[in-house]
């Protein structure tokens, strides 16, 4: 016997699609609030930002070490942010120079060598703790492993700090990226008879390199306005200086001792200093998005 089909109740079926349009339009109208809100928050950000620090905004800032202040005295020197700037720099750069290497190659290891091996598990595991572990914490690793045996702060201590930060980020991208490569490719390589190692080196790398990119700009974004752990390891001075064996400074340090100054004309310098960071973020984060969708 052959079954009969079931009969389509129209009640229902008005019902149920009823409902669904409803749904749909309420899911709809809740993400587009959402997204709304988030606009709104990120544009009072910016529109803060550029109302609060464009006025202090010129050539001053970049050229003029910090200088100490007398409101309302007309002959009195106004300060510029060189040498947290100069800081900034130095330390963001050697910190990236240091966690990349690294970074990149755990990420390997953990890609190519111990996908499922247990010790592979225990490192991406360390590495993920690393990852969303708050910033402070790594400074006060830092500042018990470095900052009280030498004896006082310094910008080795920060450099450090910023380092161990970076590592974290670029393993994890550099293993997502490498994983995405197809394993026929790995095969074809391999069948040639290329050891593993330059497999890895000649095809993997610049088949992922996009991506790797990526991850390192956004560990710099991620890094350049640090302020937790460089309280505890650079603390940061009112000078330029190039000494790493002594405090350095820093701009996330400056627009935080400026701001709290209480001077009207240093918290106009830390609203400049807040929005070159914000500017540069911003470029990095919009150039590793171009790279990521040049990839694609």
């Amino acid at each position: 016997m052959i079954p009969s089909a079931p009969v389509k109740n129209l009640d229902v079926a008005r019902r149920l699609g009823a409902r669904r349009r409803f749904m749909d339009k309420l899911v709809r109208l809740l993400c587009i609030a959402a997204m709304l809100a988030g606009l709104f928050f990120l544009a009072s950000i910016l529109f803060t930002l550029l109302w609060r620090g464009l006025p202090a905004l010129d050539l001053h800032v970049f050229t003029t070490e910090f200088q100490p202040t007398t409101y309302g005295d007309d002959t009195a020197l106004r300060g510029g942010l060189m040498h947290a700037i100069t800081g900034s720099l130095i330390q963001v750069v050697l910190a990236t120079l240091i966690g990349t290497p690294i970074g990149l190659l755990v990420g390997t290891y953990l890609a190519e060598y111990a996908r499922a091996s247990a010790l592979g598990n225990a490192v991406r595991f360390v590495s993920d703790v690393l990852l969303s572990a708050p910033s402070i914490l790594i400074g006060l690793f830092i500042y018990q492993l470095i900052v009280l045996p030498m004896g006082g702060f310094s910008g080795i201590a920060g450099v450090l700090a910023l380092a161990v930060i970076v590592i974290p980020v670029v393993v994890r991208t550099t293993e997502d990226m490498l994983q995405l490569i197809p394993n026929t490719l790995r095969e074809a390589v391999m069948g040639l008879g290329a050891p593993k190692w330059k497999m890895i080196m000649l095809v993997c790398y610049k088949a992922a390199m996009s991506g790797i990119v990526t991850g390192v700009l956004l560990a710099i974004a991620r890094i350049a306005g640090e302020t937790a752990p460089l309280l505890l390891t650079s603390f940061g001075n009112n000078v330029n200086s190039f000494n790493l064996g002594s405090a350095m400074s820093s701009l996330p340090i400056a627009i935080y001792q400026q701001a709290n100054s209480g001077f009207p004309d240093l918290i106009a310098i830390a609203w400049t200093g807040a929005l070159i960071v914000t500017l540069g973020v911003l470029a990095i984060n919009v150039a590793a998005r171009t790279l990521l969708k040049t990839r694609g």
